[in-house]
């Protein structure tokens, strides 16, 4: 696999580098989704056609597992958590793909999950969020518990925890989609006509499971802010 496709820009004096071809796969990803988001709401009826009762069941499945998972409120959570999934997936799936295809001077087109950068600003807007939701709910006990030597520690500990909690939702979602695109490499190397075909199925199932995992860590998370203390 080739590096990122980079374009450097000076802005105010500093210099900027840019994945493009990361950029450029995450619009396209934003587009499905949203696309399909349009089309599918666009004529609601009792009697659903099979896109709308595509988009029912997946609605369902959302709501189950908060349901399951967030006892007051859950359906607030639902424009992040359903967001994150299908451009999750999508960014996924993207990366089966044969954008490879495609020629470019630097890099290559794949799943935009496969930077860094993108898997560390979905995970910081998840941290910000479920902080900003235990605030909402706790004031400052959702940093502090009580006032004392142990509570102290604790809301130290919780800290570093928060910190922590985006940098493995990251580079877990990074790592696995990376590895696997790095799979497909190899084996179209050593036989590019049978052997990518099993590996690229399994790279499928990975796809929904990364954004399944991402997904559930995120209830999870939001779940522990706002969830009253036992």
């Amino acid at each position: 696999m080739s590096g990122h496709w980079v374009h450097s820009l000076i802005i105010g004096g500093h210099g900027y580098t840019f994945n493009l071809d990361t950029i450029y796969t995450m619009w396209f990803a934003m587009a499905v989704v949203l696309i399909f988001a349009f089309i599918a709401t666009r004529n609601l009826s009792i009697i659903p056609n099979k896109l709308q009762a595509v988009a029912e069941s997946f609605m369902l499945f959302i709501w189950g597992v908060l349901d399951t998972m967030i006892e007051k409120d859950n359906r607030r959570h639902v424009p992040l958590v359903a967001s994150l999934f299908l451009f999750i997936l999508t960014a996924n799936l993207m990366g089966q793909l044969p954008l490879r295809i495609i020629h470019l001077k630097q890099g290559e087109l794949a799943s935009p999950t496969n930077d860094l950068n993108l898997t560390s600003a979905m995970a910081i807007i998840v941290l910000v969020y479920y902080v900003f939701m235990g605030l909402k709910k706790k004031k400052f006990k959702f940093f502090l518990h009580e006032l004392s030597f142990t509570g102290i520690i604790s809301g130290l500990v919780e800290i570093l925890e928060m910190i922590t909690r985006p940098l493995s939702l990251a580079i877990r979602l990074f790592a696995n989609i990376f590895a696997g695109e790095i799979l497909v490499t190899v084996a179209l190397g050593v036989c590019a006509y049978l052997l990518p075909l099993p590996v690229m199925l399994f790279e499928l199932l990975v796809a929904f499971i990364q954004a399944t995992v991402f997904m559930m860590l995120t209830i999870a998370y939001v779940s522990s802010a706002t969830g009253d203390e036992h």
